[in-house]
């Protein structure tokens, strides 16, 4: 038989072929296991994203995609204050602050709920000079429906204080539209609330982030400023995004393939280690000082 024949015959056969093997790269099957790996449909994270001034921070951020929230394990950080930046303004406070917290952006609304270094109110009544323990925050700007920007703490009581060591699960899911339920559970104590967020539906696009921070006292949009300060030894055992799979609500490990990796303003301001293991399931420890390693 004439080759040129033969081979218009073998051509749908071929491209089939090719075709066939390439199902898992878009063809629409779904991965042998999408909740270690990636779901068909998931959105990949972008590469990269320009940093915002005003402090020190690691940061992970998702895709923009239907996801319903984030949460996760965490190992509080140590802490240690410079000298050299005191608050004027508050006696016994710092210019620098930590905080370990998570968030997200959907329906053009922010958000930034989890952990802040805060006064507390000692055993007499009065609230301490200085800040002493972490306690639960939760911070969303205005939305154009109308819902005002607003600020809030869990209240000033002992049973939601946390301090650095302590091993706390944090988490925020979109588990009613425009509701974000936010809960911090660890030695022995729990704080659970839902806060009204008008930008946040199931079914909606948006993005979740987990951040630990040195944040400074009214320097937001600025050059973060020179500090002494560190805030080391805090261990992420796990992370995990809330996605909807087959009508189950299930937890998603933020392994290094799905967020976005942001250290500002500087990677050299970060120590950051996981092992690939770790990295499988969104740990990893992470120290931050303002004078770099």
């Amino acid at each position: 038989m004439n080759k040129n024949i033969l081979h218009f015959l073998l051509l749908p056969f071929l491209v089939f072929a090719c075709s066939s093997s390439n199902d898992d790269d878009g063809g629409g099957k779904e991965p042998e296991d999408p909740i270690n790996t990636f779901f068909v449909d998931e959105v990949k994270p972008q590469t990269s994203i320009k940093c915002f001034d005003g402090a020190y921070y690691r940061k992970v951020v998702s895709s923009k995609d239907k996801w319903l929230g984030m949460g996760g394990t965490v190992i509080l950080p140590q802490i240690t204050f410079d000298e050299n930046r005191k608050n004027p303004n508050k006696p016994g406070q710092y210019l620098d602050n930590p905080s370990v917290y998570m968030g997200g952006n959907m329906g053009g609304q922010e958000t930034d709920i989890g952990l802040t270094w805060e006064v507390v109110r000692e055993p007499n009544g009065s609230v301490s000079a200085e800040r002493k323990a972490f306690r639960p925050f939760m911070r969303r700007t205005s939305h154009v429906s109308g819902e005002a920007s607003n600020y809030a703490n869990a209240p000033a009581e002992d049973r939601y204080y946390w301090y650095p060591g302590d091993k706390v699960t944090i988490s925020l899911q979109i588990v009613n539209d425009y509701k974000l339920k936010f809960v911090v559970e660890g030695e022995g104590k729990k704080f659970e609330t839902e806060y009204d967020c008008a930008g946040y539906k199931k079914g909606n696009v948006g993005e979740f982030k987990r951040v630990n921070a040195i944040d400074q006292v009214s320097n937001e949009g600025k050059p973060a400023q020179t500090t002494g300060t560190k805030v080391e030894n805090s261990k992420w055992e796990e992370t995990y995004l809330f996605r909807l799979y087959k009508d189950e609500v299930v937890k998603v490990p933020v392994h290094s393939g799905r967020f976005t990796d942001m250290r500002c303003p500087d990677v050299k301001y970060f120590r950051i280690a996981a092992s690939d293991d770790e990295k499988k399931k969104g740990c990893e420890t992470i120290n931050i000082s303002g004078n770099g390693y």
